[in-house]
């Protein structure tokens, strides 16, 4: 009965791997696998750069790269071509600008007059009661303030270009930041500006020094840098050491952590049960005096819910000692793998700075997509139409707004205040114009596509180098040469067509929840707690199928780096390996996951502490050659380094934890394939080979590799 139940399993899951005297780990006579899909990958690679030429050729990224004036001409290029820098007549109106998102997409555009100019104000000035009679040439021209809008003229009396807002009320000090004229935010040396008092809220919240703080952190970068090179200089060596010492100490480190977690949940048994005994003897604490309340902490001060939290913690706590008790021998077997991956990285450094290689293979995907887009939002002849910045005056209902203008026609006489030929947008018509939705779709699809196909080329390739040192049976005599090189060259020769079918699976997914997020704000507004519910679940749903694709095509790579097998057939017997063996998956990847999250808080702690002491001054006896920079914000290199660090240790760990799974699926395969006689040895270390009680008969000689 049992062994007829045993082989129902088998039957469900599979069958074990069959023993194949040519295997020798990752085979090199291999084919090339998912052409089809290869092909598809290819064509589409060539269609996005189609994409690109076409948002090239019709794009005009000057919106956003140079600024411009009320009329929509380019500060710096053409006739503006001396003036290359934007002057605000009142910045003030630009904060009051409350949508900031559109402010952005129409290239930085606020509801204030802007006229290009050659030099930012150095100095403050505003129009004074007396020359408000004078003509706009006297104050403005023959002072050297060319700072009113094109076209206005000597004579125009000073009161009346104010009030059409073609000339400013007031300059302020100012200093140019992305070709713009940004004032000095120290308010005392700032004129008392017309309309707006000292003490109003705007006023003083621009008052805050932003220009001060902007060349301060700059500053603090230029005093720092060398120092936050060595933080993460340091990060790259503590991850390194971690790594390398996990073969010595890994036993112990797990140990630790498991005993740790044990102390936590036992202090906080012990926690509860306190709080529980100090308020049990009142009687006015109880939960049914209490009730329903939607404070949260009022229940902290009853009884009845330090008793709900330690019994939940003696569960969790009564549950983790029966699986330390009954799976001791799995846990050995997670350690021993540890060891071994370990082991494997340090007989193959140079696997540890691929992550290089992908960043920049990453970097040049989201640059090139990120060029299509700007150049795509920026196609089209751009249009201009009439502005004023207060429509119901009387003296402005014969104006025709919004109606198309010439922006280098000379103002428009009217007795509206304010009237101007302002930028609207780009026109929608035209070839590229129609189709440009479902050109930006496809940069979409192709960020997220080679987005995914670069991470998956990045784990064959890890699990190709890996698989040859788990697959040579003498260590390290029987490691390739150069074994990341030619997996790197092995999976671009044969396999580009299977990564891009399981990354255009997870692809598929990731889009339909970028959908469903954009759906879900657009509606967010109009939607009843039901419908917030069934949206809630649908994005679970979609974030748990991302995670299992995410899983599976990770061991699938695994399974194609060592066979070459197409990426379904890859797929299905890394699955049906994992679940025969699912309680050692389970096993290994919690205790992975501790160990590799204790080593992160590690690296990213002690940088953060290292950081903190020496960029605030609190390591005196290190000499003047390690003296700490004089900084205005001590908080900037620090976070500067936690994060460089963490970044680091996330690189470095993650190839470690390549390296794991990939032995451990190797450790299935040679559980499965082999039996330890002569002709079938195991290919595991003997460490492995002690926990699990085998042993081989003996060592083959002149094993032919193929």
């Amino acid at each position: 009965m049992g062994g007829k139940q045993g082989m129902d399993v088998d039957e469900t899951y599979g069958k074990a791997v069959k023993y194949d005297p040519s295997f020798r780990g990752p085979i090199k006579n291999r084919v090339c696998t998912d052409v089809i899909c290869c092909v598809l990958f290819l064509l589409f690679i060539l269609g996005y750069i189609v994409v690109g030429i076409v948002a090239w050729v019709y794009g005009d990224p000057r919106q956003v790269l140079y600024p411009r004036n009320s009329t929509g001409a380019y500060c710096g290029l053409g006739a503006n071509k001396d003036k290359p820098y934007l002057l605000y007549f009142n910045i003030f109106s630009c904060i009051l600008d409350a949508n900031i998102i559109m402010v952005a997409a129409q290239g930085l555009q606020c509801s204030t007059p802007q006229v290009c100019v050659s030099s930012c104000p150095e100095a403050p000035w505003t129009v004074s009661n007396s020359e408000l009679s004078q003509t706009v040439g006297e104050v403005f021209y023959t002072a050297g303030r060319d700072v009113c809008l094109p076209g206005v003229p000597w004579s125009m009396p000073v009161h009346q270009s104010l009030g059409q807002e073609l000339c400013p009320r007031f300059l302020l000090p100012s200093t140019p930041a992305l070709g713009r004229c940004l004032p000095w935010l120290n308010s005392s040396a700032w004129p008392e500006l017309p309309g707006i008092s000292s003490n109003n809220t705007i006023y003083q919240g621009i008052s805050l020094g932003a220009h001060d703080i902007s060349a301060k952190i700059f500053e603090d970068f230029a005093q720092s840098w060398s120092w936050i090179l060595v933080a993460l200089v340091v990060a790259l060596v503590l991850s390194l050491l971690f790594i390398l010492l996990l073969r010595l100490v890994a036993g112990p480190m797990v140990l630790v952590l498991i005993l740790g977690v044990l102390g936590v949940l036992a202090y906080g048994i012990y926690h509860c049960w306190k709080e529980y005994q100090v308020l049990q003897g009142d009687p006015n604490a109880s939960i049914t005096q209490l009730g329903f309340t939607t404070n949260l902490s009022a229940y902290g001060s009853v009884p009845e819910t330090w008793l709900a939290a330690m019994i939940v913690l003696a569960v969790l706590e009564g549950l983790l000692l029966l699986m330390l008790i009954f799976l001791r021998q799995r846990i050995r077997i997670a350690i021993a793998l540890l060891k071994e991956a370990s082991k494997a990285v340090g007989l193959m450094m140079s696997t540890m700075f691929y992550p290089l290689i992908t960043f920049v293979l990453l970097f040049i995907c989201i640059a090139y997509w990120a060029m299509i887009a700007l150049y795509l939002a920026t196609s089209g002849q751009p249009q201009y139409v009439f502005w004023a910045p207060n429509v119901s005056l009387a003296s402005c209902e014969t104006v025709p707004m919004n109606a198309s203008c010439d922006p280098m026609a000379q103002p428009m006489n009217s007795s509206c205040p304010g009237l101007m030929c302002v930028f609207q947008g780009y026109l929608s018509t035209g070839l590229v114009q129609h189709f440009l939705f479902n050109l930006q779709i496809y940069a979409i699809l192709g960020l997220f596509w080679t987005l995914n196909w670069v991470l998956a080329l990045g784990q064959c390739v890890l699990a190709g180098a890996f698989a040859s040192f788990y697959w040579a049976f003498h260590k390290p005599q029987d490691i390739p040469t150069f074994p990341l090189s030619a997996a790197f060259f092995r999976t671009l020769h044969y396999h580009t067509g299977s990564l891009a079918f399981g990354a255009l699976i997870l692809t598929l997914v990731q889009i339909a929840r970028v959908i469903l997020e954009y759906v879900d704000h657009k509606l967010r507004g109009a939607q009843n707690p039901i419908a917030r519910c069934i949206m809630c679940c649908f994005k679970c749903c979609l974030w748990c199928l991302e995670k299992f694709i995410k899983f599976l095509n990770r061991n699938a790579y695994i399974m194609i780096a060592i066979y070459g097998k197409n990426f379904c057939v890859s797929a299905k017997n890394a699955f049906m390996l994992l679940m025969r063996n699912i309680v050692r998956v389970v096993v290994l990847d919690k205790v992975t996951d501790l160990l590799l999250l204790f080593g992160k808080l590690l690296v990213v702690g002690s940088v953060g502490v290292l950081s903190f002491f020496f960029f605030t001054g609190r390591i005196p006896a290190l000499g003047k050659d390690f003296e700490n920079p004089h900084l205005n914000y001590y908080w900037l290199p620090i976070m500067t380094s936690i994060i460089g660090a963490y970044v680091i240790a996330s690189g470095f760990f993650s190839v470690f934890g390549m390296c794991v799974d990939t032995l451990f699926l190797c450790f299935l395969e040679d559980l499965e394939r082999n039996d330890g006689s002569l002709d079938r040895p195991y290919y595991m270390s003997k460490a492995l080979l002690k926990i699990l009680g085998k042993k081989n008969d003996a060592s083959p000689r002149n094993r032919r590799k193929k």
